[in-house]
């Protein structure tokens, strides 16, 4: 008779520690939150600052030169929180306010941030075990940068949830604090289009679309909404040219898919 210490014992031993590989590998690759992955994510996040700084700063600025209070324009920043949006508000932005001028803001606000939508919609599966509370948290603070940064990651095979909201948590605090300095520098710059601060909103999201950049034809939607945003810019007074060219880009990739 074998002995029970046999040569089927190392082999049921090695099924044992295989299993339970597996299912350790498995536990790695679901989404799961970490301090340390907290941490990792604000450090993450570093290379985003001189963005963020500059379009911060460039709010602020014009802000106080819109004539906003300083609690008016940390609030902006505080419970808006999307530079785009805060750009074109001030754009907006009136001392006495009637019906169709809030309708205005309210639908070009809309219209701008309606891509935030799409981003959060590429969260689900990674935020769909979170606790409601922190998956909010998650969604507020979401902006272009930070989710860049958790995406690559993710796509890396990284699955640490807090990766995501130490990036954000971060930028945010950058984004408060960039809003601050600006304001109060906004006083000693007279005319902010004299330094190209009206150039920051556009070169900061044209930096932002290179991480993004997957070859021409993807790339297309984006040039076919740049240039029916020109046209009708030319063309239409207004912000019309913000949802044609929306629209316009939304058609073209649906086309080219």
């Amino acid at each position: 008779m074998g002995s029970p210490f046999g040569i089927g014992a190392p082999a049921r031993l090695t099924g044992k520690a295989v299993k339970g590989t597996e299912q350790s590998l498995m536990s790695t690759l679901r989404p799961h939150f970490s301090s340390a992955g907290f941490k990792h994510g604000a450090r993450l996040a570093v290379p985003a600052f001189p963005g963020f700084i500059m379009f911060a700063l460039a709010f602020g600025a014009a802000a106080a030169q819109k004539g906003l209070s300083l609690g008016e324009t940390l609030g902006l920043s505080a419970f808006v929180y999307a530079g785009a949006s805060q750009m074109v508000g001030l754009e907006i932005w009136q001392k006495v306010w009637t019906p169709s001028t809030i309708l205005t803001i309210i639908t070009v606000t809309a219209v701008v941030n309606v891509r935030m939508i799409l981003l959060g919609a590429t969260l689900q599966p990674w935020l769909r075990d979170e606790p409601k509370l922190r998956s909010a948290l998650n969604l507020f603070l979401l902006t272009e940068a930070g989710w860049i940064i958790s995406t690559r990651y993710h796509s890396e095979g990284g699955r640490d949830v807090g990766i995501l909201l130490g990036s954000a948590a971060i930028l945010y605090v950058v984004w408060l604090g960039a809003t601050l300095a600006g304001y109060f520098a906004g006083a000693f710059v007279p005319d902010p289009r004299r330094f190209g601060l009206d150039l920051v909103m556009p070169v900061f999201f044209s930096i932002m679309l290179v991480p993004l950049w997957k070859g021409v034809r993807p790339a297309l939607p984006w040039l076919v909404a740049g240039l029916v945003s020109l046209v009708v810019h030319a063309l239409v007074p207004g912000y019309l040219f913000i949802a044609a060219g929306a629209l316009a880009g939304v058609v073209a990739g649906m086309l080219i898919e």
